[in-house]
């Protein structure tokens, strides 16, 4: 799922390429991205775009006339840019194009499930209905961070992730914001003392201004085609059994639901092993306690462990 680095790039060529310019026309390949019916899509033909922002995870288009064009690339939605009016949508994974006078924006995903979505609202109140009211990581102080992440009591990976909690943070960059930090996935927010939060809140800056200037060195003039979560430049996230950079260990993951959880166990839990209830009951004895007992049974990577609500993790 595109995060805040990648959808901040995004932004930025989008705004060279369509501010200004009007919107002549939007077709759809496969109806059921469209959300809404009222006002119907018809009217944003032909408006102007006033400005782009982004709304937690959300690209937002702000055309005249007070209508709002609100694309939620979700998991597998990308954009593509085409220095071609009307150009051709991709037969299997195109969802939609945006029609303008210099090129065309294409909206695909590249997934069986269709769950990129389209909504065009009319007016702020109506597009304060999809903003789920995140903290912006980038634009907050230390003191407001703190607060965002004390709200509710969850493991650190939950709250990062929680759009009503962080704007635009998902699995792949809390991964790595965790590793920067030296903090465990599944230690509680109600645990941290203030030296942990400060670094929390450092790590997670340095690591999306990280990205955030990488990714724009990597897509120079050209529109950002390569939009994955998964790179190799990456310490932790995507690299199961790849040695973390920093220490060497084999990089741990828990998998739960369709997401997974990637941790050093060195770097981050002073070298203890997560577990959760299920794995760790079914294994009992044969479940590694630590990296170094892991290493010393000669195995490349430990179990991927299968989390839910509920599941028993050491700290």
């Amino acid at each position: 799922m595109p995060e805040l680095p990648d959808l901040t790039v995004y932004l930025e060529h989008l705004e060279r390429r369509v501010a200004g310019r009007p919107l002549l026309a939007v077709r759809l390949q496969s109806p059921f991205v469209l959300r809404t019916f009222d006002p119907p899509l018809r009217e944003a033909h032909g408006k102007r775009v006033l400005g782009l922002r982004r709304l937690g995870k959300r690209i937002v288009l702000c055309l005249e006339e007070d209508l709002f064009l609100v694309v939620h690339l979700m998991i597998a939605g990308r954009f593509r840019w085409r220095d071609e009016p009307a150009a051709k949508i991709p037969g299997k994974l195109g969802l939609a194009a945006f029609d303008f006078p210099a090129g065309t924006l294409l909206l695909t995903e590249a997934s069986t499930k269709k769950r990129a979505a389209l909504h065009l609202v009319r007016g702020e109140e109506g597009l304060r209905a999809h903003d789920r009211g995140g903290l912006e990581p980038l634009a907050a102080d230390l003191p407001a961070f703190r607060a965002a992440l004390q709200r509710e009591v969850h493991t650190l990976k939950r709250s990062l992730t929680d759009p009503r909690l962080f704007a635009a943070i998902g699995n792949a960059y809390s991964d790595e914001i965790l590793h920067r930090a030296r903090l465990s996935p599944m230690r509680r927010t109600d645990g941290l003392d203030d030296a942990a939060i400060a670094r929390l809140y450092e790590a997670t800056r340095a690591t999306l201004h990280e990205w955030i200037d990488r990714l724009r060195r990597e897509a120079g003039d050209e529109f950002p085609e390569n939009v994955t979560a998964f790179r190799p430049e990456m310490a932790v996230h995507g690299r199961y059994r790849q040695p973390c950079p920093d220490c060497g260990a084999p990089v741990q993951r828990i998998i739960y639901a369709e997401n997974e959880c990637n941790y050093c166990a060195r770097c981050q839990n002073e070298g203890r092993m997560l577990a959760d209830r299920s794995l760790s009951r079914l294994l009992k004895d044969d479940w590694p306690r630590t990296i170094d007992e892991l290493e010393e049974r000669n195995v490349v990577g430990a179990p991927a462990a299968k989390g839910g609500k509920g599941g028993k993790r050491r700290r």
